[in-house]
């Protein structure tokens, strides 16, 4: 039985499988990056911290458990880009390999950042080590750990943008994820233009918070509907 996707069993499953995964994570990782309001920076609400950060450690690890299951999220949203590769049509595998290669930077990056955020900064200050510590703080609005985030969603929104291409517009189904795809990465630069024009290089946090909420939102809308589309297929080998 012929299908618009290449038919590839375990990459049905294991997408499948990371869809509903990766909805989950973000959805869990979104509402505790909610809870950790900023204690610092133009979105603090009162007693806010002021350079060099070093009362940081009354915030862990409340502030940090977002950061933690951001790693996992990372992990399963790179399972998830690879396995739409594997069900791609021949034809369309350069725009899902395009993708692929920028989901892998994108997850590099942001990998790299939250994990030296978990890992060094809190013990860092507990030992009384900090000689620049402030610069890689997540409280440091302009900082190399905002820096960092900017860029690998930046990133990931571009590996959307190559994905548009691979779905056709056959179904709702479809046409729903080809429209969603491009979504971030104009919504990031239109975010990006807004903030440079109006803060100049003085924006702070602020883009990086548009940035995040525009790909989690994403990445949580792309996996209910490519459960759809893997169960789907799915359902369609079993009854061959």
């Amino acid at each position: 039985m012929k299908t618009e996707y290449n038919i590839n069993l375990n990459a049905l499953k294991l997408g499948f499988r990371s869809s509903i995964v990766l909805s989950c994570l973000t959805l869990i990782t979104f509402a505790l990056a909610m809870m950790a309001i900023p204690p610092s920076g133009p979105y603090c609400p009162g007693n806010c911290m002021e350079y060099p950060y070093s009362d940081s450690l009354a915030y862990f690890p409340r502030d940090y458990y977002w950061i933690f299951f951001a790693l996992f999220q990372l992990i399963t949203y790179l399972i998830f880009m690879i396995s739409i590769h594997f069900i791609t049509p021949s034809e369309k595998k350069i725009y899902s390999y395009i993708a692929v290669v920028f989901s892998i930077i994108a997850s590099g990056i942001l990998l790299s950042d939250y994990f030296i955020q978990f890992s060094v900064v809190p013990i860092s200050l507990m030992k009384g080590e900090t000689d620049g510590i402030a610069l890689i703080s997540q409280y440091n609005g302009h900082g190399i750990f905002i820096a960092m985030e900017e860029l690998g969603y930046l990133i990931m929104s571009l590996s959307f943008l190559f994905l548009s291409p691979v779905f056709n517009r056959t179904s709702a189904l479809e046409r729903a994820i080809r429209w969603c795809l491009p979504a971030p990465f104009i919504l990031m630069i239109a975010a990006f233009a807004y903030y440079t024009v109006r803060y100049g290089l003085d924006r702070n946090y602020r883009f990086e918070v548009a940035a995040i909420s525009i790909n989690w939102l994403a990445l949580i809308i792309l996996g209910v509907l490519m459960a759809f589309i893997y169960k789907r297929e799915l359902n369609k080998l079993d009854h061959k």
